[in-house]
């Protein structure tokens, strides 16, 4: 099995088509349908079904096209590490932040890993789980930095552990319930989802006591935090965020975090990255970056 068997089945699954899998590959149609029949001979079983409307994978090609999608990223990676060793040549890290994790961690990592690596352009996204973990797995992120599902995640992760984010809850300066001190007063108002169900931002997981089977009133679900900023200084609805960003952007777009008695539970930001795929030169010391930007964030809270 040659590299160009790998970008054919790719290509077919794109496509759909063996007349625009020939173009896109730059091959002819009859070249195609060879090598295509080779690959079928080596795994013993037909990898695409023909229909009228041209071609699918069949679940065998599924299986290899998975795999396959994973070998062509790891050697265009291992070509450009190889590249920046021999020419310097310009690598490219792609990262996905939390919120909490972009304000709190990030510039300052960034800084830090700047300074050695200016060659190394860096590509940070927003990223919220579970779609964090998805865009990890299928290589469209080299790492992610967030908190991790209630459940857990596959062991095909490396994980480790940055520093906890403290919660509040925030609303609008003129909120009737703004100076509320117990969380039973707040049951009866509307909430925000921030994220995903579940996660750290839904309301439904604060428990608020002998409450019996009440559960807060979700009005607002907002997928990011900027949404929610945007949003919340016109609405009379609480929500939760963590407390670095409420301090970097609660006051200035006049929101205020609520005096309330009980504490919030911590959320523990982690990264993490592929088990089954070693980390790039570079996204390795921009992983050490992070790492040593968590530890001096953990020194300066303990002081």
């Amino acid at each position: 099995m040659r590299l160009q068997h790998l970008h054919l089945l790719l290509t077919l699954a794109k496509t759909g088509s063996l007349r625009a899998s020939a173009q896109t590959l730059n091959v002819s149609q009859p070249a195609l349908t060879k090598a295509l029949r080779q690959l079928e001979d080596e795994f013993g079983t037909a990898l695409v079904v023909r229909t009228p409307k041209g071609v699918r994978l069949a679940p065998p090609g599924e299986l290899l096209a998975a795999r396959a999608a994973t070998v062509v990223r790891e050697i265009e990676r291992a070509r450009e590490e190889v590249a920046w060793h021999l020419r310097h040549a310009e690598a490219q890290v792609t990262v996905g932040v939390s919120p909490v994790a972009a304000i709190l961690l990030a510039p300052g990592a960034v800084e830090r890993f700047g300074a050695r690596w200016p060659q190394v352009s860096l590509r940070m996204r927003d990223a919220l789980y579970p779609r964090a973990l998805e865009q990890v797995r299928a290589g469209e992120l080299d790492m992610a930095l967030g908190p991790l599902p209630v459940e857990g995640i596959g062991r095909d992760f490396v994980v480790q552990p940055l520093f906890d984010s403290q919660s509040v809850l925030v609303a609008r300066r003129s909120h009737p319930l703004a100076h509320a001190t117990q969380l039973a007063e707040l049951l009866g108002t509307g909430w925000v989802l921030t994220g995903p169900a579940g996660g750290p931002g839904d309301p439904r997981n604060i428990r608020f006591g002998a409450t019996g089977d009440r559960a807060p009133q979700v009005r607002l679900e907002c997928e990011s935090f900027a949404t929610l900023l945007a949003l919340m200084p016109r609405l009379d609805v609480i929500g939760i965020m963590p407390a670095g960003f409420f301090d970097r952007y609660g006051p200035g777009m006049g929101l205020v975090k609520l005096p309330i008695g009980e504490v919030l539970p911590n959320t523990t930001i982690h990264v993490l990255h592929r088990a089954d795929t070693p980390l790039t030169v570079p996204a390795q010391r921009l992983l050490e970056s992070f790492l040593a930007e968590a530890n001096a964030l953990r020194t300066s809270d303990r002081r």
